[in-house]
């Protein structure tokens, strides 16, 4: 398997993408040291794992912390010896207009979705320049390349990955390390079709959030359909092997950005 040998480390990991990205690379052979705020949501993802024989460690973590944030790099390298691939993935969305937005709304979606993915990073890659070898994927989001009504905190924490990104993977280049972005499109997770989702937000009076769902899929995907929890983890996989790929932000998205 391309992964055998490896440590992965991905925080958000309790469920939706970040469940469907641990189970790609433990698929592919890595063991893993999964993250969440909510250590007991970890259960199922956990089960996952160590289905499939690979060696897993449960890690709560706020990853708006540094303190919190350097411990969980310390306590996957005091289990495994080593990290080599880190997804930064641990995200919160938000669906309000510009002129209804509180600045701690504004603060509370950018405190997880970007100054986390800055302070994952950091430990990241003081841990992987030691070893002259790392793999960073952090999480962006089709509308951190095309902005989205409605969402421009969201759009904007999303952006800003992907600037990060960027800034970095050329900061890093020659230690060994790689650093890119994974843009997902609309999947079916809690961030999209829970109670404060964007489907569900978007709903039209009366219109039921399937149908909304449906809808959104619909309209906004030049395929028509949605994406899954598994294409974020097969691009993550790639990513995570590909040794020149360096400062991308990659969409899978169905089209969407093209």
């Amino acid at each position: 398997m391309v992964l055998d040998g490896k440590i992965a480390l991905i925080t958000g990991a309790a469920k939706g993408i970040g469940q469907g990205i641990t189970f790609a690379l433990a698929k592919a052979g890595a063991d893993v040291a999964i993250v969440d705020r909510d250590v007991e949501g970890l259960t199922e993802t956990e089960r996952l794992v160590e289905a499939l024989g690979r060696r897993v460690l449960k890690i709560q973590t706020d990853v708006t912390r540094q303190e919190d944030v350097a411990k969980m790099v310390a306590k996957t390298v005091e289990s495994f010896g080593q990290l080599d691939v880190a997804v930064n993935n641990a995200g919160v969305v938000g669906v309000c207009p510009i002129a209804e937005m509180s600045p701690e709304e504004w603060d509370r979606v950018h405190n997880v979705n970007l100054k986390a993915v800055f302070l994952c990073c950091q430990a990241q890659v003081i841990e992987m320049r030691r070893r002259k070898f790392g793999r960073i994927i952090n999480l962006a989001s089709m509308v951190g390349k095309v902005g989205m009504p409605g969402m421009t905190h969201y759009s904007a924490s999303k952006f800003g990955v992907i600037g990060l990104t960027n800034a970095l993977a050329k900061e890093v280049a020659r230690d060994g390390i790689t650093v890119n972005a994974l843009c997902p499109g609309i999947v079916g997770t809690d961030m999209l079709i829970g109670p404060d989702g964007f489907a569900t937000k978007n709903a039209l009076p009366g219109e039921s959030v399937a149908d909304a769902w449906n809808r959104v899929q619909d309209t906004m995907m030049p395929q028509g359909e949605a994406q899954t929890v598994e294409d974020m983890g097969h691009a993550a996989v790639f990513l995570a092997t590909a040794p020149h790929v360096v400062g991308q932000a990659i969409a899978v998205d169905g089209g969407y950005t093209l």
